[in-house]
């Protein structure tokens, strides 16, 4: 018998991913369900204030997904065409895809040699040659930026800051929780994030005058919600189409999800920073597999190594899945995207640390129901798949 098989057999499969979701969720939504209101409501005004009071900002506005959140945020300061936003190659593509929605031009950063985030040397370089009207950093895998180094740049080059704060709830520094620290911040809560609603996101800004916008143009332009509408004395027809929004609020059923899950957040993190020590335990001394560095401020939403520059990938990940272990690649850069690539003439050469980051990438299972003895069968499975039993 292949051993592989027989690991799949004796063992029940461990997914990459999975949400941690227990009888506080399913009553919340069964309430909502109850009580005739599905939509965006009561819930969802209630998530907000709870969100904005842990994030300590005045303004935090509920959407159905981050990259909704991030065109809002884009079309609040006013980006548009001959516009050029940076942003870095070693992110998902919904990074990007909201600067073209806009019809807006960008600029790609290389990623660290360290890190997967955007180096800011390379960024700097970027903004001496042209005008950057916004710059949306990427906290990838929950790993932070280097805050004071970004926050010095924008001092001196005038430029926004759109954070793509998806992976990095619910960490902080010295100066407030990642996410609220630019002009702007949007956070996700897709099924595998640190806290999650299903789909669904959060923008977080400490301007009025932008948050007014976002919460006009996320609900058709409309100048009442529904909920105030269908509630309030005024008849619920007589609204103002503002401006030509978009569909893009949170409904109360998934706001429902999203207050227990709040409440549960800090102890989801430290789960996952029990089990990242585990792995680390089992793999620091592994040779030729480089671990992420250790941060006490590592949101630790995606656990990802380098593989030894030997080690073919393909047969790793085909071990792994044969054994039944989950496993993903983040990122592939957006430079080697077809659209990506050919629209703004991208070339590998032009960066070269994040096509050394994906040539040996791969990311293991880590969520906070993963048990310490599923870290043990997927370390063991790796090692002997890279050679390093």
């Amino acid at each position: 018998m292949n051993p592989n098989t027989e690991l799949k057999t004796k063992f029940d499969p461990i997914p990459f991913s999975r949400p941690v979701l227990g009888v506080e969720e399913e009553q919340a939504v069964l309430e909502v369900l109850r009580s005739g209101w599905l939509t965006t409501g009561k819930v969802t005004s209630a998530f907000e204030a709870e969100f904005a009071a842990y994030c300590e900002v005045p303004i935090a506005l509920a959407v159905n997904s981050a990259t909704a959140g991030l065109h809002l945020a884009l079309e609040a300061l006013g980006v548009g065409p001959g516009d050029v936003c940076a942003v870095p190659t070693y992110t998902f593509t919904s990074t990007g895809e909201v600067v073209r929605y806009l019809g807006a031009d960008l600029v790609f950063v290389d990623c660290l040699p360290n890190s997967p985030n955007l180096d800011l040397d390379h960024l700097e370089r970027l903004l001496a040659k042209q005008k950057v009207k916004v710059v949306l950093p990427v906290h990838l895998a929950g790993e932070p930026v280097d805050w004071p180094r970004l926050a010095a740049l924008q001092a001196r080059h005038g430029f926004y800051i759109v954070e793509d704060a998806a992976h990095v709830f619910p960490t902080r520094c010295d100066q407030g929780l990642y996410g609220t620290l630019g002009d702007i911040g949007v956070y996700s809560f897709y099924a595998n994030k640190n806290m999650t609603t299903g789909e669904g996101g959060m923008i977080v800004t400490r301007n009025r005058e932008w948050a007014a916008r976002m919460k006009v143009m996320r609900l058709h332009g409309i100048d009442r919600d529904a909920f105030e509408r269908f509630t309030s004395t005024k008849a619920s027809w007589e609204y103002a189409v503002v401006a030509p929004g978009y569909k893009y609020n949170l409904t109360d059923i998934a706001s429902a999800i999203g207050r227990e899950q709040l409440k549960k957040a800090d102890g989801f993190w430290k789960q996952r920073q029990s089990l990242v020590k585990a792995y680390f335990s089992l793999l620091h001394r592994t040779e030729g597999v480089v671990l992420p560095p250790w941060r006490e401020d590592h949101a630790w939403h995606v656990f990802s190594v380098l593989l030894p520059l030997e080690v073919a990938r393909d047969e790793v990940v085909r071990t792994l899945t044969e054994a039944g272990i989950g496993i993903s690649v983040h990122y592939i850069p957006l430079h080697r995207m077809p659209y990506w690539k050919s629209t703004y003439s991208l070339q590998g050469k032009d960066f070269p640390e994040a096509e050394a980051r994906f040539a040996r990438t791969l990311s293991l299972p880590l969520y906070p129901a993963l048990t310490m003895a599923q870290v043990e069968r997927v370390c063991q499975v790796f090692l002997k798949a890279i050679g390093r039993p």
